[in-house]
């Protein structure tokens, strides 16, 4: 397949050119990729109004993808859910209401798009959670949920796979949503790899209109690098002002190593991908099968994830430092998982340094206790609460008053309380049990 990105900023590099010109770098070696580094030159077209290589790479894209538009973003995921929220909202169904109704797991990003689009949210909660990260939905409650409105929303808003590696059942949600004249939007940020399975677990190929992915976590591309991505039978509007969504969020500097790196992606995923992904599919489950023989628990996942929850007594963020003296870092951790990510890049001695770092387990579990569910009252809208004056309190003290900032655990930024909410005692227990110290409450 093509690269018309690289290739040009190899030639632009071969060429020799005098760059008075950003970057400052002026294409000499800091870090040792300047090189290839550049601004909007003639002949590299420009992210937001692609009409040249880039153009011809999400071209590209679209077609691994199998959808009907493919953007870059060269800022994550973060930009792609401001944008796709944008577009369901602008563009929405006929009789449609301008709300979300979201599962309560999602990234910051979403709160601060809600703040900055002022759309109303409706939450979706689960029947029962062991983590913060997890809101399984079962197509019973996204039903019932649906039902009980006055008008379909705009989008129903899902992230899957979620932190843990949960993952939803994407076909039947949304079949729901668009019997109900609605569309489903996925943030499958940790997902971009579900394509290339076979068969297919990509959100589009299951009846997603709208989808983003961030490639850097899955697949060989630099941090920052994404895809919003249109679906086939989306309307065609929401292509049409799909870069424009992402031009009202993003800079106006995109960087064109990621976009590089993107481009090359498309390459390196029309060659033999999908064999070596179904390998190293493989070995993941091996190397559950074998942890669960030396006394792990290993949660249910997508397959490039392992999920590990830790035994009586201990916790994940020991099981984590415990990794990092034998030289193995995770993905994530908290008291009570352990999170790790492979890829085809990660070769057979690194899954047998895991395992030796793991060892066995002789450490008993116990059952697991669900988390509170901190369902906060609605003060004010997180628009409202967002752009009021704030103040920041030790968490300890914030009962009852309405929260400012989302109050998030990084990793994985899912808020425990979320703007314009008031704070519950249950809220202040998820608090302590993610190591939250402070929380920005209004004045």
């Amino acid at each position: 397949m093509e690269t018309p990105i690289a290739d040009f900023l190899r030639k632009y590099d071969a060429d020799r050119v005098t760059r008075f010109h950003m970057p400052g770098h002026k294409g000499k070696p800091f870090l040792g990729c300047e090189h290839l580094d550049i601004t909007e030159v003639k002949g590299a077209d420009a992210l937001y109004e692609a009409d040249g290589i880039i153009a011809q790479s999400e071209t590209n894209a679209a077609a691994m993808f199998g959808s009907r538009r493919t953007c870059y973003s060269t800022e994550g995921s973060s930009q792609c859910i401001r944008a796709m929220l944008y577009l369901a909202l602008t563009n929405r169904p006929a009789g449609t209401a301008p709300m979300i109704v979201a599962a309560r797991n999602v990234h910051k990003a979403f709160v601060y798009a809600a703040a900055l689009l002022d759309f109303e949210v409706v939450w979706l909660w689960p029947e029962e959670s062991r983590s913060l990260c997890a809101c399984p939905v079962s197509p019973e409650s996204l039903e019932k949920t649906l039902a009980l409105l006055p008008k379909p929303p705009a989008a129903v808003y899902l992230t899957s796979p979620d932190y843990l590696g949960g993952v939803a059942e994407i076909a039947a949600l949304a079949e729901i949503c668009h019997r109900h004249g609605t569309r489903l939007a996925v943030d499958n940020a940790h997902g971009a790899y579900l394509r290339f399975l076979t068969p297919s677990r990509h959100p589009l190929d299951l009846g997603a209109d709208l989808c983003c992915d961030s490639a850097h976590k899955t697949l060989p591309v630099l941090t920052g690098g994404a895809y919003l991505h249109i679906s086939e039978h989306a309307p065609a509007a929401l292509a049409e002002h799909a870069k424009a969504a992402l031009a009202l969020f993003g800079s106006t500097s995109p960087s064109y190593l990621t976009m590089a790196s993107l481009d090359l992606c498309n390459s390196y995923l029309a060659a033999d991908y999908s064999a070596r992904l179904s390998e190293t599919a493989k070995r993941m489950e091996q190397v559950r099968d074998r942890l669960r023989a030396s006394g792990w628990q290993v949660e249910d996942s997508d397959p490039l994830r392992l999920t590990l929850r830790a035994p009586a007594s201990t916790t994940g963020t020991a099981l984590a430092d415990r990794l990092r003296k034998n030289g193995v870092e995770c993905e994530y951790a908290d008291g009570d998982f352990l999170v790790l990510m492979a890829t085809p890049e990660n070769d057979l001695s690194e899954f047998d340094r895991l395992l030796t770092a793991l060892g066995e387990n002789q450490i008993p579990y116990t059952p697991s206790v669900p988390l509170p569910l901190a369902r906060g009252k609605c003060a004010c809208s997180i628009r409202e609460a967002l752009f009021a004056p704030h103040e920041t309190i030790p968490a300890r003290q914030a009962l009852g008053r309405i929260c400012g900032a989302p109050t998030v655990s990084c990793p994985p930024a899912i808020p425990i309380a979320v703007s314009g909410e008031v704070i519950t005692a249950e809220a202040l227990s998820l608090f302590d049990q993610y190591g939250v110290e402070t929380v920005d409450v209004l004045k």
